[in-house]
């Protein structure tokens, strides 16, 4: 069969899978649940290894699972990734009346989706085609919330890191895989470009910031007391004064919240706390605006006499799109989704994990501009769920075909061309250079 045949079979095969592929999203869509709580959306994942006869590892990074097809030989391994997590958005319709989760970002198509390019693969016995195999890796907690919780797991010693990929690279589980692909929807707000590729992102370091003052009472005795979330605010407005000195360039990002703001209204507030993220475009923008915001916040504490403690921890590395495994993937977007709907990709100030990824492998993160509404906001809602599920799975699974297919010519070419921008060992040592209290 030749490899044309092959992509069309596939395609068809997702097409009639269509309602299944479909519902599952839908499924999760209506069961979301935060990073590193996903039993339920990995137990689905699990269900559809075992009903395909897939060998799967389960568990990984609490959550993640993930399921190896075999191919006539395994001289390279493709990953297909989906992301297992909701995110928090109380006010979102979907949203679960008791965590607040919502799947508000697309990661329940993203699942969806990347079963739906196993279920192809295995339905038209195209792995007998591919001269390597197919990871089908469903991956938890790319959204970086409970930023606290997730913490005191970390200091349980149940995690490392804080996010899913981070985690999963670090415990091992991407060793045995050479490259790595995934999707990702976006409001469309372009009329000539449904599918963006190549995009760069921020990266970030989290932030936990405690200040501690003196309680008193707030009416009776005030000038007895140190007021925490004073220090808080003008911690946060020292920030501000700051932003002039931020590059365009660097595409700075601080947006803290408070998480404690006291104990009672007539109660001079002790033990404030706030959460947040210090985003950049590149590692060197990171570290420096990061001294910076420290600087600012130290200095509202010392206006008013607080403590202060701040703890960095490794947030999400900047995305580097691989150009060449770009190009392949462009041409089976153009075919699937017309060539003028597809386009080259700006800078994104957002973040993901997918972004330390493609530090160390070659790593894809196309867009598809399919919501309408903004993401991660009670009024996203997918405008085109075919566009979403089955013409992005067919996309990548002519991918997968393109890269592996006789020899694996394809796969081969890219990663002898590759050079890593950090290798596994200098990438946890940058994390850990972020692991710490000041």
């Amino acid at each position: 069969m030749t490899k044309e045949e092959l992509k069309q079979k596939v395609c068809q095969a997702i097409e009639a899978r269509q309602e299944q592929i479909i519902e599952l999203g839908e499924s999760i869509y209506r069961e979301p649940e935060l990073g590193f709580k996903e039993t339920k959306t990995a137990a689905k994942v699990e269900n559809i290894f075992r009903n395909l006869g897939v060998a799967y590892e389960k568990e990984l990074a609490l959550t993640g699972v993930k399921g190896r097809l075999k191919g006539k030989r395994s001289n390279r391994t493709v990953a297909v990734l989906g992301e297992l997590d909701a995110v928090t958005c109380a006010g979102h319709p979907g949203a679960d009346p008791l965590t607040g989760a919502a799947h508000c970002c697309g990661h329940n198509i993203q699942i969806a989706v990347l079963m739906a390019v196993g279920m192809a693969l295995l339905d038209t016995g195209a792995m007998d085609f591919l001269a390597g195999d197919v990871v089908l890796f469903a991956v938890p907690a790319e959204e970086y919330v409970e930023i606290t919780y997730r913490n005191k797991l970390r200091e349980e010693g149940k995690i490392a890191y804080l996010g899913g990929k981070q985690e999963l690279i670090y415990r091992g589980a991407f060793d045995d895989i050479d490259m790595a692909m995934q999707i990702h929807l976006l409001t469309n707000t372009e009329a000539d470009s449904f599918v963006r590729l190549g995009s760069t992102s921020n990266g970030f370091i989290g932030k936990l910031v405690q200040y501690q003052g003196k309680a008193a009472h707030a009416a009776m005795a005030p000038a007895e007391g140190i007021n925490a979330l004073n220090a808080a605010m003008l911690g946060i407005m020292g920030v501000h004064a700051q932003r002039e000195t931020f590059r365009e360039q660097d595409y700075v990002r601080f947006h803290p919240i408070i998480t404690q703001g006291g104990d009672l209204v007539n109660v001079i507030p002790e033990d404030v706390r706030m959460e947040s993220y210090v985003r950049a475009a590149s590692i060197e923008a990171l570290r420096d605006s990061n001294i910076k915001i420290d600087r600012a916040l130290r200095a509202g504490a010392d206006a008013v006499g607080a403590a202060v403690s701040i703890q960095s921890l490794p947030g999400y590395l900047p995305m580097n799109n691989n150009q060449e495994l770009n190009q392949v993937f462009r041409a089976n977007a153009e075919a699937v989704y017309g060539q003028t709907q597809v386009g080259t990709g700006t800078h994104e100030a957002g973040s993901t994990d997918t972004g330390d990824l493609s530090h160390i492998m070659p790593t894809i993160h196309p867009w598809l501009g399919c919501v309408s509404g903004a993401l991660h906001s009670k009024d996203y809602s997918v405008a085109d769920s075919h566009a979403a599920y089955i013409k992005s799975a067919q996309a990548l699974a002519m991918t997968v075909i393109d890269l592996l297919y006789g020899d694996g010519e394809a796969a081969e070419q890219i990663l002898q061309e590759y050079k890593p921008l950090l290798t596994k060992e200098q990438y946890v040592t940058f994390l850990n250079s972020f692991n710490q209290a000041n």
